[in-house]
Parts: C-alpha cells; structure tokens; sequence
C-alpha cells in the first residue's frame, strides 16, 4: 500500500436528477440553485480549492451544459459589467472561473455514486484523489478535506468524514463501526452499513460527503454489484476495502475515519435547503443587519 501521491484531484458528482425539488430542476440542474446568491456547487469547489485541490472534475449528466457556464468566463457579461462600472458584480462573476480547472466527465445513466465516481477513473488515473458531494456544505473554514488529506498520507489508504448525529437520523446514511488509533480524531473502520435499522446500527457516527479515495477503489468499484436500490454504492466498495485482509497489501490499505465535529449544512431535501438558506445569510455582513430583524418579527408573527 502507498501512502505517497500528493492528492490534486477533486471528483464531483452532480448528474442527480434533482427530483425532490421539481418543478425548479426541470431546466436548472439541482447543483445551480442558489443559496442565497452563490450556486450550492460553487461553495463545494471553493472548499476543493480552498484544500489546495486544483483539479476538479464533475460528473454531469445530459443536462449539465449551465454548470459548464458557470465555471466558464463570459466576456459579453463582463464586458456590460466593466461598461457599467460594476466592480463588485464583475468581480463575483469572474470567481468561480478562477477557483480551479474544472472538467467534465458525462455519466451516460444515474447508476448511483459509486459507478459517477468510477466515470472518472481514467481522469484521476492511478493516484489518490477527493471526493465531494453536491448536497453536503462545510465551510472552507473548517478544513475538513485537508484533515482528510493529512490523514491519508500518514495511514494510507481510504478516509471517510464521520460525523455523530442522534439515534433516530442513523437509518438515513451510513453508518461506520470502528476502533481508535494514536490520533484522537482519526478511527479506524472497520465495517460500514447502509442505512441500517436504529437496532443494527453499530454506532451514531455517519458517513458524510467528504472522502479521500486511495484509487484501489477502482478496482472494487468494478466489481461491486448493484446494492441499495439497484445503484452501485460507494459505501459497498469502501465496505470492501475496510474488512478486507489490510495484511494482504492487496486492498489498497484499509479505511479510516475522520471525525467532524463541525456544522455540516445538508441541501438534499427542501426543509434543510430552506434552513441552509437562512443560516448564510443571517451570517452574511452585507444581509444580516437587514434581514435577522426582519426574520426576529417575522417568527415572533407565527406564534
């Protein structure tokens, strides 16, 4: 097992078909809805830029051609901009196309994550990489991924972000079981469960979108059969490489576990997008003088 190879590589799936948040998803793809102001995608590859992953690749689908404008500079839109003097707009049209090299690898039919991630093995190739999901937001601040990363190159292998959530969410992710290591907030895995029942889960402790794969994960991905809801998930796969024989130096070294004790901001259904939605900008400096009043009156009407 190599613990070398610098991670630059950033895969982000976004050919989901957005079905919860119809009729909104029918011509704008669910990564361009904006939080606030920004896409949710944008804030994802920020916090891939932010960890120094330069190299971003998305797997779209047919419909994802507005994403590509988006990280894609627009020069009539700046020009107006520039005529206008509009420095501020200008200069927020023109981040997202300079936060990283973003590329795009089509994922012909939603077959789950598992087969979008291995829609990009001939782009990451035979090196370790990122992956981050659409629908999970953490902040830049708290640099997650570079702890994964760090975490990747002192045990090798796979890393998974695990974050504890209460008894009765567990049924709703992946769920890892573990033991401790040196490191106070690096476990290592030693199963992993897709949404188990409360009773069979073995710990509080899920899976959330954040994963530094070793690109042995490749392999198994190829041979993982369909799971949960007949997709290929990549939960299996890293469930594969976290019980296999980690002696046998075959199994592209085993997985650990980060623990994230942060604020993860989930835009996966409606109730968290609108919750989201309000907590950055309540925390906006531009927004928040204006509108935490106005919400303060607005809920104490609902009473």
């Amino acid at each position: 097992m190599s613990h070398t190879g610098t991670v630059t590589k950033a895969v982000v799936p976004v050919a989901g078909l957005g079905t919860r948040f119809l009729p909104a998803t029918k011509a704008t793809p669910k990564a361009l809805m904006p939080v606030v102001d920004k896409p949710a995608i944008q804030y994802v590859v920020e916090e891939a830029a932010a960890a120094g992953l330069r190299d971003v690749i998305l797997i779209t689908d047919d419909r994802q051609q507005s994403i590509a404008a988006h990280f894609s500079r627009d020069p009539d839109l700046e020009q107006a901009l520039e005529a206008k003097g509009n420095a501020k707009a200008l200069a927020d049209v023109r981040a997202p196309t300079e936060l990283a090299r973003v590329s795009y690898v089509r994922q012909p039919t939603p077959r789950g994550l598992g087969h979008a991630v291995l829609c990009a093995a001939d782009h990451v190739g035979d090196e370790p990489f990122a992956i981050l999901l659409g629908d999970d937001l953490i902040s830049a601040d708290e640099a997650l991924v570079a702890r994964m990363i760090a975490a990747r190159q002192k045990y090798g292998g796979s890393i998974v972000a695990l974050m504890e959530v209460s008894a009765d969410q567990v049924s709703a992710y992946g769920v890892a079981a573990f033991k401790p290591t040196d490191d106070a907030d690096i476990v290592a895995v030693t199963d992993l469960i897709e949404k188990p029942d409360i009773s069979e889960a073995p710990s509080n402790w899920i899976v959330i979108g954040r994963y530094v794969c070793d690109p042995a994960i490749f392999d198994v991905l190829r041979e993982t059969p369909p799971g949960r809801g007949g997709e290929i998930q990549l939960t299996d796969a890293l469930r594969t490489l976290a019980i296999a024989d980690r002696d046998a130096n075959a199994d592209g070294g085993g997985v650990h576990g980060v623990l994230f004790r942060g604020r993860r901001f989930d835009t996966g259904n409606k109730q968290d997008f609108l919750r989201t939605t309000v907590e950055f900008a309540s925390a906006r400096p531009d927004l928040a003088p204006d509108f935490v009043p106005w919400l303060k009156e607005y809920v104490s009407t609902l009473e």
